[in-house]
């Protein structure tokens, strides 16, 4: 009987990197250099500045590499744990990036922020840093790793080693959560925001967040609002209403001249009979949180605990048999036009108006393109609604940074000089709030450009103008710029929105006391829950959702 020869083991089997040794070495990588934001938020921190604290950043270190070493045992496999590694090395370089830049933090909001973020946005973020951050963060040690051999190993040994590595992890990570477990309690309960410095395991909880949240919400359409709706009768000799809502983008109160800012940033809107409400409140720090909510009668704390998702304001509007239009400047409506018409200022209106090079250039534009062809926009819609009212919303670019400079075009920049870069540290102070006050004077222009649009209008309708910012910004202030900070943890800066609000003059001069009653009450506490029920209150929409005590001008309004 002749004996099968044995194949002899190839000995480059055993040669080269193990996969869990580079899953452990990139994760001491991660936690030493890609957490720097992290490190430099807790030695600002008066607890740290002792020996003790010192031996709790560098435990607090340990801990983070022995966590991420846990999780990429899991993949800790010879075609696995490249590109594993490479995610984690990627997402971390990133995330120290834009944490260490603009002083945000990484939760679930922020993570829809990026998911939602359009290539216009991505362009204005894009810097020299940025390349050469993650060229030192990620460039360096991929480029060791994907040149590394990795051993091939059998199946079974490999999963003894990433067992091991796994236990290992996990005891030395619970033996320093007993060691530190003072210290980090008392950090971690002072200091909440440090838990979203935590790099990159605060995007991947974020996206897990997300996940389980949209996961939990039953599918299917939003649930419905406005069964009930309907117009309220005209008082004789009046016309049906056109109301104007522009939602501004990262305006924050307190740059506007008319809240009683320093500089004259509304120089336009300072000469109409406007009113300007000072202390109004948004529901959410960013974009994707906000702009849903304020258009939900839900208000914020229900709306932020709800279990489906709801019809929201445009949809009441167009059910109560008004016409509806959303025309956006941004990067979408978060779902809240999907429902009614809506399109693009880029694109051209109907009859083929559509903003020149002056206004749009490489597919962005200035705000002022909203209004091109609006005549004709409004035109288009059907008239059998338009003869019972109008709600068209303008959602603006606003004062959307950290390109400041790009809001507003160069004939209209009062303040000199101005920072012209998207990397803000490189600008003194000063020059980065003349770009972010240009962007409000701006801002101010179009307005008063939309009321005057609005004036046009008045021998068919009854007219009224609605601004307010989605949510703030942060300009430097503690060492924060941008915004998208967890709501408990933003500064008022990032969560105090302007709010402005203009009627077309009555012809009974009794009602032209309404301006005056709405300035004796500018200074009433307001927030994004008011939106809802004062645009309904303002197009004369009764339905079951509206709540008169939400109603902004609800007192005001002329009988």
């Amino acid at each position: 009987m002749t004996k099968r020869p044995v194949t002899p083991t190839r000995p480059e089997a055993h040669t080269g990197w193990n996969p869990l040794t580079l899953a452990v070495l990139s994760a001491a990588w991660i936690a030493a250099f890609a957490n720097w934001p992290l490190w430099q938020a807790l030695l600002a921190l008066p607890e740290t500045s002792s020996t003790r604290g010192a031996l709790f950043i560098a435990g607090f270190g340990v801990m983070i590499a022995a966590l991420l070493t846990a999780l990429m045992a899991f993949a800790a496999w010879r075609f696995s744990v490249k590109p594993a590694i490479t995610l984690c090395v990627l997402s971390a370089a990133f995330g120290a990036h834009f944490m260490g830049t603009y002083g945000v933090v990484i939760d679930s909001t922020m993570m829809v922020n990026v998911v939602q973020t359009d290539p216009r946005e991505v362009r204005d973020l894009l810097s020299g840093r940025l390349l050469l951050g993650v060229l030192f963060l990620a460039g360096v040690p991929l480029l060791l790793v994907w040149r590394a051999r990795v051993q091939r190993l059998g199946g079974l040994a490999q999963l003894g080693r990433n067992a091991l590595g796994l236990f290992a992890a996990m005891v030395v990570l619970a033996a320093l959560v007993f060691a530190l477990f003072a210290d980090l309690s008392t950090t971690m309960r002072n200091h909440k925001s440090l838990r979203y410095l935590i790099n990159p395991l605060n995007s991947f909880y974020a996206l897990a967040d997300i996940g389980l949240r949209a996961k939990a919400r039953p599918a299917g359409p939003p649930l419905p609002i406005g069964a009930d709706a309907r117009i309220a009768p005209r008082p004789p000799g009046t016309h049906p209403p056109l109301v104007l809502l522009v939602v501004g983008e990262t305006a924050r109160a307190g740059n506007f001249a008319l809240n009683g800012y320093a500089r004259p940033t509304n120089p336009e809107l300072a000469a109409l009979d406007v009113v300007s409400f000072r202390e109004v409140s948004s529901c959410g720090t960013n974009t994707a949180a906000s702009l849903p909510c304020m258009f939900s009668h839900l208000g914020k704390t229900r709306f932020e605990a709800r279990e489906r998702d709801s019809e929201n304001l445009l949809d009441l509007v167009q059910r109560a048999g008004m016409a509806v239009l959303w025309l956006d400047n941004q990067a979408g409506c978060k779902g809240l036009c999907e429902r009614v018409p809506n399109a693009q200022a880029i694109n051209a209106a109907p009859g083929g108006t559509a903003p020149g090079v002056q206004l749009c250039e490489d597919g962005e534009c200035l705000d002022e393109a909203l209004l091109v062809g609006l005549d004709a926009r409004l035109a288009a819609l059907p008239a059998e609604r338009r003869e019972r009212g109008v709600l068209l919303v303008l959602h603006q670019m606003g004062s959307h940074g950290p390109a400041y400079y790009k809001r507003s075009p160069a004939n209209r920049k009062p303040f000199m000089p101005e920072c012209s870069t998207n990397v803000l540290q490189q600008c003194d102070r000063a020059s980065l709030i003349n770009a972010y006050d240009n962007s409000i004077a701006y801002t101010d222009h179009v307005l008063a450009q939309t009321i005057g649009w609005l004036q046009s209008q008045s021998p068919r309708h009854d007219t009224a103008m609605l601004y307010v910012s989605d949510h703030g910004e942060s300009l430097g202030e503690n060492n924060l710029y941008l915004h998208g900070l967890p709501y408990a943890l933003a500064p008022r800066e990032q969560k105090h929105v302007p709010m402005i609000v203009w009627f077309a003059p009555p012809a009974a001069p009794a009602a032209r006391s309404v301006s005056a009653c709405l300035r004796e009450q500018r200074d009433r506490p307001l927030t994004h829950d008011n939106l809802f029920h004062s645009v309904l209150g303002l197009l004369g929409i009764a339905a079951a959702e509206y709540q008169p005590g939400l109603d902004a001008f609800a007192a005001c309004r002329a009988p």
